[in-house]
């Protein structure tokens, strides 16, 4: 989890590989009307992510069910998107919060040719991001570190 460029894709990506599962990007389980709406700059409302977190959370789900263990980039940037996802996942959910700078975000954000995602969008998510609270038992990273060595970090603590 965590805001645009911080590397969930990336770290996501690497996690599902090492544990031999699904990786479920969460940017492909917005509407086509969301995308739009951010590829404006426009960012989105509440009304706007409930059916994304839920349509995500079924898709994590499923894969979890069919293969044991899944692995999802999403932003969930409030608890209560993170709430949502666990009530609808209904299962065991470790959250991993990846941050950086404000500028490494903007550096990173700038070399992703094609993404929808506008730069200028950066900063609401920032004001929107609500760090998990101990009793969330997430775990938070800085994405300074390479991603492999990132990775090795979120196996180690899931065993």
């Amino acid at each position: 989890m965590g805001v645009s460029g911080c590397g969930k894709s990336t770290l996501g990506g690497l996690l599902a590989q090492a544990l031999a599962c699904p990786f479920l990007e969460g940017d492909d389980f917005h509407s086509p009307e969301a995308v739009e709406k951010m590829r404006r700059g426009m960012a989105l409302t509440d009304e706007d992510r409930w059916p994304w977190l839920d349509r995500l959370g079924q898709a994590i789900a499923s894969a979890g069910r069919e293969q044991g263990v899944a692995v999802a980039a999403c932003s969930a940037l409030r608890r209560c998107y993170r709430d949502r996802l666990r009530g609808t996942i209904d299962g065991s959910v470790r959250f991993v919060l990846l941050e950086n700078s404000r500028d490494a975000l903007l550096a990173r954000i700038g070399n992703r040719p094609g993404h929808y995602m506008p730069a200028s969008l950066l900063d609401s998510q920032l004001a929107t991001l609500e760090r998990p609270q101990p009793d969330e038992g997430a775990m938070l990273l800085r994405t300074d570190l390479p991603a492999t060595l990132l990775c090795d970090l979120v196996l180690g603590a899931l065993r």
